[in-house]
C-alpha cells in the first residue's frame, strides 16, 4: 500500500484546523443566534447604522437565501444578508451584518488591500480552475516537459496570494464593525463580547484557508523538486 507522506505532513494538520475552525463558527453563531440584543436591532438595521456612521451612501441591503451566505457584492454595491441575519434581532446577526457593512465601507473608502484583492481576483479564479488540470497533465508527461508543472504551480500561486491578501481585508472589516458597534452603542458590553466571539471565529476560517493554501503550495514544490 502506498502512503503519500507529503499529504500527511502538509495537509492533514490543515484539514484538522479547518474542521475545528468551521465547528467553532457554527457553534458560536448558533449560540449567539439565540441571544436577542437589548435594542432589538435587526441585522439589516445594524448594517445600515454602520454605513451611516461612516457616511457611506448608495449601498442597498437585501436578504439572500441560505445560512451564513452573507456577503457584500462590490459590483452591484449590495450587502446581502442571510435569512438568519437580515430580520433577526440577535447578537450574532448584528455582528455578522456589521462585518459585511465593514466591507462596504472598505469599498467606499478605497481600502488598499481590498483594491489589491479585487485586482488579483480574475487571475486567482483562473489559477484555481486550471492549475490542477495543468499539474496533472505535467505529471503525466516526461521529465523534459517539467515546464508544464511550473506553469501549474505559478497559476496555483495566484490563488495562494489571493487567500493571503484576503486576511487583512477580513480582519479589517471585523475591526471596523466592532469599533462601530462600540462607538454607537448598538450592543451592551456583554452582547459586544458575544459579537466579537462570532467574528473572531469566522476570521480564523480565513487563517485556516490561507494556511492550507500555503502548505499545498509547499507540498507541490516538494513533489516537483523530487521529480526533477
Amino acid at each position: 500500500m502506498y502512503y503519500d507522506w507529503t499529504y500527511i505532513l502538509f495537509m492533514l494538520p490543515c484539514l484538522i484546523l479547518s474542521l475545528v475552525c468551521s465547528a467553532k463558527v457554527r457553534s458560536n453563531f448558533s449560540k449567539y443566534s439565540k441571544v436577542y440584543n437589548s435594542r432589538r436591532m435587526t441585522g439589516a438595521q445594524a448594517a445600515q447604522q454602520v454605513l451611516t456612521a461612516h457616511g457611506v451612501t448608495g449601498v442597498r441591503i437585501e436578504p439572500v437565501s441560505g445560512n451564513l451566505t452573507d456577503h457584500f457584492d462590490p459590483r452591484t454595491n449590495v450587502i446581502r444578508l442571510s435569512e438568519s441575519v437580515y430580520n433577526a434581532q440577535t447578537v450574532a446577526a448584528v455582528g455578522v451584518a456589521c462585518h459585511e457593512a465593514g466591507h462596504a465601507v472598505q469599498h467606499a473608502e478605497g481600502y488598499t488591500p481590498n483594491k489589491i484583492r479585487s485586482a488579483i481576483l480574475p487571475v486567482a479564479n483562473i489559477g484555481s480552475r486550471l492549475s490542477w488540470i495543468i499539474l496533472v497533465i505535467g505529471m503525466l508527461l516526461p521529465v523534459q516537459f517539467n515546464f508544464v508543472i511550473t506553469i501549474g504551480i505559478v497559476l496555483f500561486s495566484a490563488s495562494v496570494l489571493f487567500t493571503l491578501v484576503t486576511l487583512p481585508v477580513e480582519f479589517n472589516a471585523s475591526s471596523r464593525a466592532l469599533k462601530t458597534i462600540q462607538s454607537t452603542g448598538m450592543l451592551n458590553p456583554d452582547e459586544y463580547t458575544g459579537a466579537k466571539k462570532v467574528l473572531s471565529a469566522a476570521a480564523m476560517t480565513y487563517v485556516a484557508a490561507a494556511a492550507t493554501s500555503i502548505m499545498q503550495l509547499l507540498r507541490l514544490l516538494l513533489i516537483f523538486n523530487r521529480r526533477r
